[in-house]
């Protein structure tokens, strides 16, 4: 089976690994991004190729409608992170990534977690309670964080709490935008217990219909996550060494855009269910810019 890469038609082909991760990041828009320009080179290199790979392993699972096919990708992504790792390095993300490894402490370990977060999204659609959902978050929010805090640079071994918690903090916020996305795919992320905490029915979300849809029962369920997202927020910033907190900026630059999006969900009275909110790419790069100059 080759590796599943995508390609856009009509864009150009890169010719190098370093080229492919650097069109994969920028192709996505994602908040990362912005973050990963105020880098030094050897380090924006090494976290763009990092990003890429879970860019690659998250799009088998969004992407293919076929769980059977998902699968075996995600399969192979295993054996290609152990090739890798064994010397034998074929999908460009894997290329450009492994020259980094050494540097920055990334290890095999962690990729693969990545993988069985993604994995879990084939293997289930439901979460019955919170802890559930944290332990998903772990593999595909917070061990991201680890490396990519190993990556931004630490010297206090703490900074890594505070990784795994901004991560679960970014990752909740990602569900709460992401509602109506999800249900169309048939995922609801939002833990069972919770839904029957606030009376709201699994498949009024998966029907994404109105006039239930906002209801009051409803915004008080997304009020709940979205507390609770900004009380991990501060949490996780509570936790950063500060001998840390200069080199761990571009998370802090993340968290900043992460967060003034929650904020806009939250004025918008959570109307996620039919419609994807967002930040433009001019405002996340004056988030990142204003961030850098002050610091926090």
């Amino acid at each position: 089976m080759t590796a599943p890469a995508s390609q856009p038609q009509g864009a150009a082909s890169p010719s190098t690994p370093e080229q492919y991760v650097q069109q994969k990041a920028a192709q996505s828009g994602s908040s990362f991004y912005y973050a990963f320009l105020f880098l030094p080179t050897p380090r924006r290199e090494a976290i763009t190729a990092f990003y890429a790979f879970c860019r690659e392993v998250d799009d088998v699972v969004d992407e293919v409608s076929d769980p059977g096919v998902a699968a075996t990708k995600l399969a192979w992504w295993r054996k290609e992170v152990m090739g890798a790792f064994n010397g034998q390095p074929q999908h460009p993300a894997m290329k450009a990534l492994m020259p980094h490894v050494q540097a920055y402490d990334i290890r095999a370990e962690h990729l693969l977690a990545v993988i069985d977060g993604c994995q879990m999204d084939l293997d289930q659609t439901r979460y019955l309670d919170f802890a559930g959902l944290q332990r998903y978050c772990h593999l595909v929010a917070g061990v991201v964080g680890e490396v990519a805090s190993g990556i931004f640079g630490r010297q206090d071994p703490a900074t890594i709490a505070y990784a795994h918690k901004l991560g679960l903090a970014m990752q909740l916020t990602n569900i709460i935008r992401d509602v109506g996305d999800d249900a169309r795919r048939g995922r609801i992320y939002l833990p069972v217990s919770e839904l029957q905490q606030f009376d709201v029915k699994a498949h009024e979300i998966l029907k994404r219909e109105s006039p239930w849809g906002y209801s009051d029962r409803f915004t008080a369920l997304m009020t709940f996550q979205a507390e609770r997202a900004h009380r991990l927020y501060d949490e996780a910033f509570a936790l950063l060494p500060e001998v840390d907190r200069k080199a761990q900026k571009p998370g802090i630059m993340m968290a900043n855009i992460y967060r003034t999006l929650l904020r806009e969900i939250e004025a918008e009275r959570f109307q996620v269910l039919q419609q994807r909110i967002s930040l433009t790419p001019l405002r996340k790069l004056w988030i990142a810019m204003k961030t850098n100059w002050r610091g926090r």
